[in-house]
């Protein structure tokens, strides 16, 4: 089972940037602890601040991985172009976020890339990431 995690804008700030809502932890470390919880997965790991380099991860991957994890960060409100590459290819894509997008500020309940994910997961910090590999490898999509 091959999954494909993609982390947007400012996620490699991780463990250093506004703690009280991301928290402590670097992903890179988290994502060796996620390898550890997930044998059974093949694990890949790409972050780009710049959103033409997350489209062509998802072009790239986007047809020959079982699930592509998605945390598009602020791109999540904004890109269309997000939203159309999700639309342009086979694998399915699970969007996460760390945060409750919704208990924040008002432009950030807005996600223009959700209506063409299978499934949206919020708000448990870096669990939101075990909790889409576990749907992943549970339903086989």
């Amino acid at each position: 089972m091959k999954i494909q995690i993609i982390n947007g804008p400012n996620l490699n700030l991780l463990g250093v940037r506004e703690e009280d809502i991301y928290g402590s932890r670097d992903f890179e470390n988290y994502l060796e602890e996620l390898k550890h919880r997930f044998p059974q997965a093949e694990l890949h790991y790409y972050q780009s601040n710049v959103e033409g380099e997350l489209i062509n991860k998802i072009h790239e991957t986007g047809f020959s991985f079982n699930a592509i994890i998605l945390n598009a960060g602020a791109y999540t409100h904004t890109s269309v172009a997000l939203h159309d590459a999700i639309a342009a290819i086979k694998t399915p894509v699970i969007e996460v976020h760390i945060s409750n997008i919704y208990a924040r500020e008002e432009f950030r309940h807005t996600s223009l890339i959700t209506s063409k994910c299978a499934g949206l997961i919020a708000g448990f910090g870096l669990n939101s990431y075990d909790l889409a590999i576990g749907y992943v490898l549970k339903s086989e999509i």
